[in-house]
């Protein structure tokens, strides 16, 4: 995990935030479960970005993160999203542990292109969905668009359910958000706030 202090405690106050969507680009899938013609898979990408935009209130990034305005443009991800070839994302096993790494994803947050109109951003970049240990491992990525420096980037791993492959692999983002809501950003905040009552010097 990595947080800026400065930069998040600018974040606390911010009113507004930028959703750009769900990056496949680095995202490897096992064979199993995801052995299906390219244009499907990708059209896979179109819908998981389209629940969150389609049922705010259940994919609820303002409660997450405290803001009151969210907005989005899904154009960049939507993009890179059509770049990818199942040949190069396709496994047959995938080791959850340290395929990526903070520092990498943070030089990938500071290379994303963004719209400037609103000072934060934020991203998840999927790492890996494995059909076979019913595991979904999703970076969340969050970065200054002015700057461009990375705020916050943490690995998630959750757990799918529910019926049919959308709503099923969908489930993981849900998950994130609703413990971005009810600890990881109590958990944030305790790290970027200095402690009550202790006097330095």
């Amino acid at each position: 995990m990595y947080i800026n202090t400065p930069l998040f405690t600018e974040f606390i106050n911010a009113k507004e935030i930028l959703w750009l969507g769900i990056d496949f680009t680095h995202a490897k899938f096992t064979r199993k479960g995801f052995d299906v013609p390219q244009d499907v898979l990708r059209n896979y990408f179109n819908e998981w970005n389209q629940l969150i935009i389609s049922d705010q209130k259940k994919y609820d990034i303002r409660m997450s993160f405290r803001k009151p305005i969210m907005t989005y443009d899904l154009s960049s991800v939507t993009k890179a999203n059509k770049s990818v070839k199942n040949g190069n994302i396709l496994c047959e096993n995938i080791t959850i542990e340290a395929v990526h790494t903070d520092e990498g994803i943070c030089e990938y947050l500071r290379q994303l292109p963004a719209p400037q109109q609103h000072r934060f951003a934020l991203i998840f970049i999927v790492e890996s969905f494995d059909a076979s240990c019913k595991t979904g491992a999703v970076w969340v990525g969050l970065f200054d668009t002015v700057s461009h420096e990375p705020v916050l980037c943490e690995k998630f791993l959750k757990v799918p359910s529910g019926f049919g492959t959308k709503s099923y692999w969908g489930r993981i983002f849900y998950n994130i958000l609703y413990d971005i809501r009810s600890h990881a950003y109590y958990r944030w905040e305790s790290l970027v706030k200095p402690m009550e009552g202790i006097t330095l010097g």
